[in-house]
């Protein structure tokens, strides 16, 4: 754009009439706004519908005419877009100081360069330049590659003949408007495609596979943070780094390290020479690598790393900062979900041992759903428990699974001896990679690298202060657990150490138990012999006749616990004849009235003796019954009928079968053909009849063994 040449004047300006004044600040506000429009792209909106002419124009046109090109000239160098004037033949003739940056070359460079040098050909040329000859008014956008290299996106606009044969270019740069607009597009694509994710195993290979797809790289990776020991693993990857999964990147000595540490993007343009590219370096055809840390909620969880073979720009790292902001905050709120999920499958499974535990005193059921829900919610391949014996200081294996042979079964471990043996003695968690045992000569250190087992983790039973066994952990792949695995290991084993304390518990009280209830019917049979040798007309009587009510009652089907008592009260049925006086006990001769009267009272005498005692009671019916009749004649209450109790309505047949059948000094014993026909005869009223029934047919039984 030319400068109009003015006379100079040789004396001050006169001052102008205020008319005058006011209509020239109009003129330039005017002149300002037309060009401030036309910037701005909205010459081809204000049109006059009679001239069809951009009245915007018209006034431009006439601000240059009536002299007004410097106020001009100051909006077009001051325009925050680039602007050329240019001629029909698209030459430039003049370019405002953003146009010359844009560029990258002085206005002197640009005078007279046609449009083509200035590296806006093809589509660029096709469309505007014919715009000029056909006075037409155009707007579009086009890529421009400037000096550096770096592709930039222009919009522009044509103001035509804005004088005669010169033309208004209007370049804006819309390259960080684009990229803003990819980059938004990115977030709204992983945002989306995030949200399908239902796990966080399904959650990692998409933000892995957007990654490369989005930035156009060859090469991803996603590594996470090892809380405990700070080290960085790689967790799964793409590309050629996909075999580097699993590998472990010590802090501050790769990209990724570097990132977790710092906190921030890190790019190295060349992996193979620059100090963060370690551990990276094996794909050796990248030339650069960047990461960018995956931070939420203040912490440092891990990075998201790519490659590529070509050189990496900043706005791959704005992208790839942004995807990575996306991915920690969908990282963390899925791994969360997984945390509680994992929590409440945990308490379920200590609810379902705790139910084993109350519901059984089995301890191989109690054991089985133990090591069920070990194996399950810690993720491991194999489990066992090994019981403590303290006779001979030796862990013997109880119960098992995911063992492939049983040769594990048949296992044993000295106290101190191995992991196991360390475990019990030393009353702590040990973790140790199972073929460090493999050095020692030994069946089971054998037995546990046949099963290739490659982490063992042993944790102690331990009950009130003792020892009960260990629970032992094998998994065939490296296992590194974090502190919830560790606390839920140490939790089942706490319960396995309650269960097998509460089953050794109940055992060692069944045992007593049974010794207890031993020596009570010790001394019951002791006081039943006491008694047939006090009364040696009866002596064996009182075996014979409580084994044949105990037969006689299982037949009738009575229950065995009620047998028990059976037994119990057949052999003390005359403990009552303790309180009466040998005299009478032993009188050769017929018992007068009141000796009878005596005689008949040691029933009760039993019920005195026997009723103080808890354990005795439910025997009773026999010893102060067994002399009732069932039609009422009986003594010492006169019961009848069903009012008897039905252990001593069998007593009494049993009784008087026994009685009538032995030999006493006063008479020999029956025949048994004559005791049937008594007891038959006396079916009604001494006995009851379905009792004697059931006798008889027993009666027989015996006859043919």
């Amino acid at each position: 754009m030319t400068k109009t040449k003015r006379a100079p004047q040789q004396e001050p300006p006169q001052s102008m009439p205020d008319a005058q004044v006011r209509e020239a600040a109009r003129r330039l506000a005017e002149a300002e706004a037309t060009l401030q429009a036309l910037v701005a792209g909205q010459a081809d909106a204000v049109l006059d519908p009679a001239s069809g002419r951009a009245i915007l124009l018209r006034q431009a046109q006439e601000s240059l005419l009536e002299g007004n090109e410097q106020q001009l000239r100051a909006v077009f160098e001051g325009a925050l877009d680039a602007m050329l004037m240019v001629d029909d033949d698209g030459r430039c003739l003049d370019a405002n100081p953003v146009a010359c940056g844009l560029f990258g070359l002085p206005i002197e460079k640009l005078r007279g360069r046609p449009l083509e040098e200035m590296g806006m050909s093809g589509p660029f040329r096709d469309q505007v330049q014919p715009t000029f000859l056909q006075a037409r008014q155009a707007r579009g956008e086009f890529p421009l590659r400037d000096r550096a290299g770096i592709v930039r996106h222009l919009e522009y606009s044509t103001i035509v003949n804005i004088l005669p044969g010169r033309h208004l270019l209007v370049l804006r740069d819309m390259t960080e408007r684009r990229q803003r607009e990819r980059e938004l597009k990115v977030v709204v694509t992983m945002s989306a495609t995030l949200r399908t994710a239902q796990t966080r195993a399904e959650m990692l290979p998409i933000i892995l596979d957007q990654l490369v797809g989005l930035l156009n790289v060859s090469q991803a990776a996603l590594v996470m943070r090892d809380e405990r020991g700070g080290e960085a693993m790689i967790e799964m990857a793409r590309g050629k780094w996909a075999d580097l999964t699993g590998q472990r990147l010590p802090p501050g000595e790769s990209v990724c390290g570097h990132v977790i540490a710092a906190g921030r993007p890190c790019l190295s343009q060349d992996i193979r020479h620059e100090p963060f590219g370690a551990g990276l370096g094996l794909v050796t055809e990248l030339q650069s690598a960047a990461a960018a840390p995956l931070i939420t909620q203040g912490k440092t969880i891990g990075a998201l790393v790519v490659g590529s073979e070509r050189t990496i720009s900043d706005d791959h790292i704005r992208l790839l900062t942004a995807i990575a902001d996306m991915a920690a905050n969908a990282i963390h709120r899925e791994t969360l979900h997984e945390q509680t999920e994992a929590r409440l499958r945990r308490l379920t499974a200590l609810y379902q041992i705790d139910t084993a535990i109350n519901s059984s005193l089995d301890l191989h059921v109690t054991l089985n759903v133990l090591l069920d829900n070990v194996v399950t919610q810690l993720g491991v391949d194999a489990a066992d428990v090994l019981l403590f014996n303290s006779s001979s200081q030796i862990l013997e294996y109880a119960a098992g699974r995911g063992f492939r042979t049983d040769g594990i079964t048949r296992s044993c471990v000295r106290l101190g001896e191995g992991q196991a043996g360390r475990a019990a003695l030393e009353r702590r968690m040990v973790s140790l990679p199972a073929q460090a045992e493999a050095v020692a000569v030994s069946a089971r250190a054998r037995l546990l690298a046949e099963e290739e087992f490659v982490s063992h983790h042993v944790a102690p039973l331990v009950a009130k202060g003792q020892i009960k066994g260990v629970l032992e952990i094998f998994h065939r792949t490296r296992l590194d657990p974090d502190h919830e695995w560790l606390d839920f290991l140490d939790a089942l084993a706490t319960q396995a150490a309650i269960a097998i304390d509460l089953v050794a518990l109940f055992e060692g009280l069944q045992r007593s138990n049974v010794e207890l209830i031993l020596a009570y019917d010790a001394t019951i049979e002791g006081w039943s012999r006491a008694l047939d040798l006090r009364d040696k007309e009866t002596e064996g009587h009182t075996q014979r006749v409580t084994e044949m009510t105990v037969e006689l009652a299982r037949a009738m089907g009575m229950s065995e616990a009620d047998l028990v008592h059976v037994w119990r009260g057949g052999l003390l049925h005359d403990i009552g004849k303790m309180g009466i006086p040998d005299s009478l006990l032993h009188k050769t001769g017929s018992l007068t009235d009141g000796e009878w009267e005596i005689m008949r009272r040691h029933p009760v005498y039993a019920y005195d003796m026997l009723s103080p005692i808890a354990f005795l009671r439910p025997a009773l019916d026999i010893p102060y019954c067994h002399h009732e009749k069932w039609d009422g004649t009986g003594y010492p209450r006169g019961l009848k009928g069903e009012e008897i109790p039905l252990a001593a309505r069998i007593f009494a047949v049993a009784d008087v079968w026994d009685a009538l059948r032995s030999d006493r000094p006063y008479r020999e014993g029956w025949p048994e053909e004559k005791v049937r026909e008594y007891i038959s005869e006396q079916t009604g009223r001494h006995f009851n009849p379905s009792v004697v029934e059931a006798f008889l047919q027993l009666a027989d039984s015996w006859n043919h063994r």
